[in-house]
């Protein structure tokens, strides 16, 4: 293992060049913050060091303050792990050093990274450099003064944008507004630091300390303005995260009553934050991101994933035409197979429209657009699929179809070829039931749009070689996504963890709640949108569809309503036609359909469930928990199964496949914040009432009972 510190060497020429020593991204870990502080003091009381350079080992400055303390904070609730960096190392040690000190900036200089390289006397980059103050996707704000150093080196609109956004910049865009100092190629940047840091020891360049500047922030009106107009756009986009208020409050206290002033508040309002449940939410996700990787007797057993260069993919529909681009913009070739010339041209045009579409929100240049579309081919038959390392199925949710595609690949592949079935329901013995290779059999679950979303839920049966889920899921992280490894049953671990969403909401209209209430109380809990404008997004038909595959896993647990069939009736159909519960008008938000409230009067008299005939009465927590704790049960079913390998990876799911809102920590562990004895208790009390919809599981009851959490197996990264 390399050391793991900061090391620091004096030249011939006085400059002591310290060196942050962290792999693999130069984490500022406690033992790294010590040292810092150890060698900047060394080189201060040196009489042979008149200047100094700060610099990260491996080609990378620091990827910021490690994340893992955060942990620790969150685990024991004691703040005071959290280390003094902001006043006595940042200000005190270097800032107002009597020795300047540059900063060597290359790879990445990132959080607390940035924030050391800003309370530098002047900073020199190599070329592409990354630079940002992430903070706020942690559910924090910048800790080491980074609210106040880059207003004043930048102007407060774009800092703003990068800390709200936490958005990166690279080194060219932060030399053109005044961050970066010089670019220099990488092979230069030690000497040319050195020697900067000596012109300003000897008054040939300025020396200048970014916390006392003020020519950038404009006037107080001004800067009081740009808050304004932030503050507005964050109560939109990030309505339930106090982080983002929070960052614009301590910056304008800098602007108002002085930098030194405002880094004091920025260290008291961090260590607030921290403990905040949104930190703690945003944390667990992250980690439990990083979690997804290991997968018992799969990445742990000395297996290499092998080279899977050509892909199949059958059906080009909106599912199969995603599928396809995903692949095609990371460099895999992709024979598309359609069962006729106009289906196959429509599925090739959905790829084209896909692609062009980045280029035109200037995500691809047209260069790489076009080397993307020349890996793919459509084809009418097998012929192409005699060299294809893998076939991805994704035609309609039909059992004889899948089984006799599958009993035709198994002839027409070579016998390395890994065979998926993209089914988001179906379980994956039926689909493979007609076969003789149900060791190559694993389900590829994309999610809609499967160019856009960033979860593959990878699916193994009892027969699924280790080799083939090793396979997939490198294919996963080449095609960037997040692959989370599941077991086999109807729905698998998220779509059958969040049936009882649509269900429960469901159940509640029939209760006589409002239906466009519902959507509206999940959408403010901070799902993008509730139950029903998502059904109306999906199309009726995937809902019958669906719904009945889990009414025949599930009866027991199955509610029946005739809403969505009487929609149908009346020739609505959600987005795909323009009427569902809204109306879809081009260029317009959807907006409620008063004219579907009497469908909905017709699906009540039919169930006949209200009591004594009168809608009941909720409060908008009550909608959260109804719609959202059967969710949770059946989250502790699939834990309970061991359909999910870590209740973790179910929280991760939740976020990148189903919206769950990140800050939130994810379903189960948002359970655990709510409390699973009162998400027992509740099911059990509505149980009584409303029936076995909501009838508490075993696993529940017995965490609930004993007192403990659902998440028991946890992560830990050295």
């Amino acid at each position: 293992m390399a050391q793991v510190g900061a090391t620091m060497e004096v030249g011939s020429d006085g400059v002591a060049v310290i060196t942050v020593c962290n792999p693999l991204v130069n984490a500022l870990a406690i033992k790294v913050i010590k040292e810092l502080k150890e060698k900047f003091a060394e080189a201060m009381r040196r009489d042979d060091v008149k200047a100094l350079v700060l610099t990260g080992k491996g080609g990378r400055f620091s990827g910021g303050f490690d994340i893992n303390v955060f942990q620790s904070v969150h685990k024991t609730g004691d703040i005071s792990l959290m280390p003094d960096v902001s006043i006595d190392l940042v200000v005190n040690t270097m800032e107002d050093a009597k020795k300047p000190v540059v900063a060597a900036v290359e790879g990445l200089a990132l959080g607390g990274g940035l924030e050391l390289a800003m309370a530098c006397h002047a900073r020199i980059s190599a070329p592409k450099a990354q630079l940002g103050l992430p903070e706020l996707a942690l559910g924090v704000i910048p800790g080491f003064g980074g609210t106040q150093r880059l207003p004043r080196l930048l102007g407060l609109p774009k800092a703003v944008e990068i800390m709200l956004l936490s958005k990166p910049i690279t080194s060219e865009e932060g030399e053109k507004l005044g961050l970066i100092d010089a670019i220099v190629p990488s092979k230069d940047l030690l000497q040319v630091s050195r020697k900067w840091a000596l012109d300003i020891a000897e008054r040939r360049r300025p020396w200048i300390r970014s916390l006392h500047r003020t020519d950038k922030l404009g006037s107080l009106s001004e800067a009081r303005e740009i808050l304004k107009l932030a503050r507005q756009q964050a109560k939109q986009t990030a309505p339930n995260m106090p982080q983002h208020q929070a960052c614009l409050d301590v910056i304008e206290a800098g602007i108002v009553h002085g930098g030194y002033h405002g880094v004091l508040e920025e260290a008291r309002v961090f260590k607030q934050l921290v403990l905040s449940d949104t930190s703690r939410g945003l944390v667990h996700v992250f980690f439990a991101q990083r979690a997804t990787s290991k997968v018992p007797n799969v990445t742990d057993i000395g297996l290499k994933p092998r080279p899977v260069k050509k892909v199949a993919v059958i059906g080009g529909g909106l599912m199969g035409s995603g599928i396809a681009t995903t692949l095609i913009l990371s460099n895999i070739f992709v024979v598309l197979k359609e069962i006729n010339s106009e289906y196959l041209l429509k599925g090739i045009k959905f790829v084209e429209a896909n692609v062009r579409g980045l280029v035109t929100r200037k995500k691809l240049s047209h260069d790489k657009a076009e080397k993307a579309l020349s890996m793919l081919k459509g084809v009418l038959d097998y012929s192409e699929f005699r060299d294809v390392d893998m076939v991805i199925e994704a035609v309609i949710e039909n059992v004889p179809l899948k089984q006799k595609i599958f009993g035709e690949i198994e002839k027409a592949c070579p016998p390395h070829c890994i065979l998926a079935t993209n089914t988001s329901t179906i379980d994956l013995n039926v689909v493979g039931e007609k076969t003789r290779s149900q060791d190559r059999i694993v389900g590829a679950h994309f999610f809609s749009p499967a160019h856009v979303m960033p979860l593959l839920e990878i699916v193994r049966t009892e027969k699924s070689s280790a080799q083939a889920i090793l396979d997939l899921m490198a294919v996963g992280k080449t095609i960037k996504k997040v692959p989370v490894v599941v077991g086999n049953c109807t729905g698998f671990a998220v779509n059958r963890t969040f049936f009882p969403y649509t269900q429960g909401a469901q159940l509640l209209i029939n209760l006589g709640v409002d239906v466009f209430r519902i959507d509206r109380v999940i959408s403010n809990f901070g799902l993008p949108m509730g139950p029903f404008q998502l059904q109306d997004l999906a199309g009726y038909g995937v809902a019958l569809a669906v719904g009945k595959e889990f009414a025949g896993a599930f009866p027991d647990r199955t509610f029946r309503s005739s809403v969505v069939e009487l929609l149908i009736k009346d020739g609505r159909n959600g987005k795909n036609n323009g009427r569902g519960y809204y109306i879809y008008e081009k260029g317009s938000k959807p907006k409620p359909d008063p004219s579907v409230l009497p469908i909905i009067e017709e699906a009540r008299r039919l169930t006949n469930i209200m009591p004594e005939g009168k809608p009941i009465s909720v409060t908008d927590q009550e909608i959260v928990e109804m719609i959202l704790f059967p969710v949770v049960n059946e989250a502790c079913r699939v834990l309970d199964e061991g359909v999910a390998v870590r209740a973790s990876d179910l929280d991760v799911a939740s976020v990148l496949g189903m919206s769950f809102p990140s800050y939130r920590g994810g379903i189960v562990f948002w359970a655990d914040t709510v409390g699973p004895s009162h998400i027992y208790r509740s099911l059990k009390k509505w149980s009584e009432v409303n029936g076995s919809f909501y009838k508490p599981s075993r696993f529940l009851e017995e965490r609930a009972t004993k007192g403990m959490p659902l998440v028991r197996t946890l992560y830990h990264f050295s």
